[in-house]
């Protein structure tokens, strides 16, 4: 059910890399209403992708202090939030994979809605080099200088870290200072996945805001609260030949986040390829 739940109401987003620019053109239409942006406070206190200050907690435990803290800041009783994890893909473990979710907490109906999107559309990646030459040719590779770069000497947790590299000039004096001081003559070369200095991230932001978007305007049917959406599956769609149970997918479960009141929703298919089944294709 497709409703208004959060017209009319303001929020505040908590970033400091410029996220407002995949999160706001999203959300506002739902709010009906302009995002404040807190722009002031140093989110790197929640960890860093350079690793310079490690995540403590899960990805959706520090969106949930962010938003948190946007509520605190801001007065508002709606925060936003963003927060993105690098990994191995799940299926691909040779391939990346980004995981994004932008979070809202509402304060006075205690409420948390979660949007997500992962992609394998990323450009996050790390090589050791051994001179100039090979660290243009990374930078070439991941999309410099629109995507920027960090440098660090010898290896991943040097502490001299090089970033905001942006241009070819200060990515070549950033090898050169690496290249000087690191013993075995090897510099660290990494994309910089933080938000605005990352296009590609960006835009999965963006659709990670997207997903929020659908969940805030899909009301439970009963109480009318956002975020009546699937949160399980029904394995047993029948095979196509023998009519046996499968591991696909027959139902969904949608379900409130407020009353857990559900509704069962069938899948398209009506019958799963015999190539997915135990008995025909064992």
């Amino acid at each position: 059910m497709l409703c208004a739940f959060f017209a009319g109401r303001q929020a505040a987003l908590l970033t400091m890399h410029g996220k407002e620019r995949a999160i706001s053109p999203l959300l506002a239409p739902v709010f009906k209403a302009e995002i404040k942006v807190i722009s002031g406070f140093n989110t790197d206190h929640y960890g860093t992708f350079s690793r310079e200050v490690p995540r403590l907690g899960t990805q959706i435990e520090a969106a949930r202090q962010k938003a948190e803290k946007a509520i605190e800041l801001s007065g508002l009783e709606i925060g936003l939030s963003s927060e993105g994890s690098f990994s191995a893909h799940p299926m691909l473990p040779y391939l990346p994979w980004n995981i994004e979710i932008v979070m809202l907490v509402d304060k006075k109906n205690e409420l948390e809605l979660v949007g997500e999107h992962g992609s394998a559309t990323t450009n996050y990646a790390q090589k050791t080099v051994h001179s100039q030459a090979q660290a243009e040719e990374f930078a070439r590779q991941i999309g410099f200088p629109s995507h920027y770069v960090m440098v660090r000497p010898q290896h991943a947790s040097h502490p001299e870290l090089q970033k905001d590299i942006d241009t070819w000039d200060t990515l070549a004096r950033a090898v050169n200072t690496a290249l000087s001081v690191s013993p075995d003559h090897t510099v660290f070369i990494e994309t910089d996945m933080r938000a605005h200095a990352n296009p590609t991230r960006m835009a999965n932001i963006s659709k990670a805001a997207a997903d929020l978007a659908a969940r805030m305007t899909t009301c439970c049917p009963r109480c009318g609260v956002p975020g009546f959406f699937a949160v399980r599956k029904v394995r047993g769609l029948p095979c196509e030949w023998c009519d046996s149970p499968t591991e696909e997918t027959k139902a969904v479960i949608h379900g409130c986040l407020k009353c857990a009141y559900e509704e069962v929703h069938g899948v398209t298919l009506a019958k799963a390829s015999a190539g997915r089944c135990q008995h025909c294709n064992p």
